[in-house]
């Protein structure tokens, strides 16, 4: 990579995803001879520490994307060096870096304005506090990935409706303290929103889907696996809004237990839909799955009708397994 950086001093896209062996001479060379360097990819280059990233933000200004998933060793100090010198950065990814905090993220409001994209999936030590510092320095974010983000509440969720008004992409599988009232407002400020991952957000309902139904007419993709409380009821609001007749194209449904066939007559009506995830829903039938099919021949149907559930009676009072979970 010396030799390459040495030769190469006009590369302004690199990809170097997956290359284990690279270490931060690799990022110090690229300082040194690549000043037009743009996009750089790191992920799993697990060796990388924060002296790649005081290296860079010296001589490679330019940056405007970066990808350090799964650099583990990176903490706030390097993301600091990173902001300070690439102000202009757009784009960056921090999936599993997990001695990220709040304090990198502040570091990024204070210097990095034009950023439009930020990954922190599965960075645990990220709150409300780093979040909320975000949204308010960074009002240009349209992607926003912090599944996994287990601390977050609502008042990330009300710092991104009032500060991020361009929001397209929001992905927060697994988050499992935001409510309804924290996308309420998301969804009354985010217009633009056009695809969102909420699985595993065990307290959202009905009132979340209403709200999207009114307020985000571009939506196109939306999880909702294992969101426990979703009903017909909410398919409904959704299947007969703006989004849901001309927009709406996958619907992820999985592991949610009051959905019935009535949700997939209420989906007839969304004629751009193609595919439904609906693993592992009880109380939908093949025969409720044929009639959607009828409707919509092109569309793609993922279920899997596992045993019933045995009544409580069978068991006693304890807890009801269907017989695929009592032989696992």
């Amino acid at each position: 990579m010396k030799t390459f950086s040495q030769n190469c001093r006009n590369i302004e896209v690199l990809n170097l995803n997956g290359c284990t062996k690279i270490t931060d001479s690799t990022c110090l060379s690229l300082s040194k001879f690549c000043s037009k360097l743009k996009h750089l990819d790191l992920t799993s280059c697990v060796s990388v520490s924060n002296h790649s990233l005081k290296a860079l933000s010296d001589n490679c200004r330019m940056l405007e994307m970066l990808n350090l998933s799964w650099c583990d060793q990176i903490t706030r100090d390097g993301i600091e060096a990173l902001a300070r010198g690439c102000s202009g950065l757009r784009a960056l990814f921090l999936r599993g870096c997990t001695q990220l905090d709040d304090g990198a993220l502040k570091h990024l409001q204070k210097h990095c304005p034009e950023l439009t994209t930020i990954n922190m999936q599965s960075c645990t030590q990220i709150t409300d506090e780093g979040l909320v510092s975000l949204c308010r320095g960074c009002h240009k974010l349209q992607i926003l990935c912090m599944s996994g983000c287990s601390n977050i509440t609502d008042a990330s969720l009300t710092a991104l409706g009032l500060n991020c008004p361009q929001l397209k992409i929001l992905e927060a599988a697994r988050c499992s303290h935001v409510t309804d009232a924290g996308f309420t407002v998301l969804a009354r400020n985010c217009h633009e929103l056009e695809k969102m991952d909420l699985e595993e957000c065990i307290l959202v309902t009905d009132n979340t889907l209403v709200q999207l139904s009114i307020h985000c007419p571009r939506l196109q993709a939306l999880s909702l696996s294992h969101c426990e409380l979703i009903t017909d009821d909410g398919i409904r609001a959704l299947s007969s809004s703006t989004c849901g007749q001309e927009r709406l194209t996958v619907v992820e449904l999985d592991n949610c237990p009051l959905i019935t066939d009535v949700t997939l007559e209420h989906l007839k009506s969304c004629h751009r839909l193609e595919r439904i995830e609906l693993y592992d829903c009880q109380q939908v039938t093949r025969a409720g799955i044929k009639r959607i099919r009828a409707h919509l021949p092109e569309i793609k149907v993922h279920a899997y009708f596992a045993p019933v559930t045995p009544p409580p009676s069978v068991h006693g009072g304890g807890q009801r397994l269907c017989r695929c979970c009592i032989i696992l």
